[in-house]
């Protein structure tokens, strides 16, 4: 599952561009400083594949499994 930091979104769309799965889009909300931040549109989609969070250049998206520990 994706975690998203909305905060530190600077709204560069690079995870929307990359995503294989075409699962993430640029949403209409601002966060604090005016970016628009992305959103799961199908969150079943998900093959958990991290390629949002290592190309985000802010660090702004963690990936969690969703395992418990």
């Amino acid at each position: 599952m994706i975690k998203l930091n909305e905060i530190m979104c600077k709204g560069c769309s690079f995870c929307v561009k990359y995503c294989p799965q075409h699962i993430l889009e640029l949403g209409k909300e601002r966060n604090r400083k005016g970016h628009f931040f992305p959103h799961l549109t199908d969150g079943d989609k998900c093959v958990s594949c991290a390629i949002c969070a290592v190309i985000c250049p802010e660090g702004a998206i963690e990936i969690e499994s969703g395992e418990e520990e």
